[in-house]
């Protein structure tokens, strides 16, 4: 065969496929390239309102703790024995008059 005629029919096929690649492809990558892009800030913004979330039940968490702990010092204090210097004589009860 003559390569003088099979060379430049390969370069323009080869660049037939190229172009047509490109014009074919180009528009497909970018519009996967968006979708993508839109779900990776969606995933984002759901991992954003997940924290947000998560930081509420903590602080509604810690203010019931505190809430409970309070009452626990009181009922504590309340059931205490109190101390020998704080109570008061005990009047004779009427069995022993």
């Amino acid at each position: 065969m003559d390569w003088e005629i099979i060379a430049p029919m390969v370069t323009l096929s080869v660049l037939f496929v190229t172009i047509g690649g490109v014009a074919v492809l180009r528009p497909i990558s970018k519009r996967v390239g968006d979708l993508l892009e839109v779900y990776a800030r969606d995933r984002q913004q759901g991992l954003q309102n997940e924290v947000g979330q998560v930081r509420d039940l903590l602080e509604t968490l810690d203010a019931r703790l505190q809430l409970i702990e309070e009452r626990q010092d009181f009922t504590d204090r309340l059931l205490a024995p109190a101390p020998e210097s704080i109570k008061r004589p005990r009047l004779p009860d009427d069995a022993e008059a």
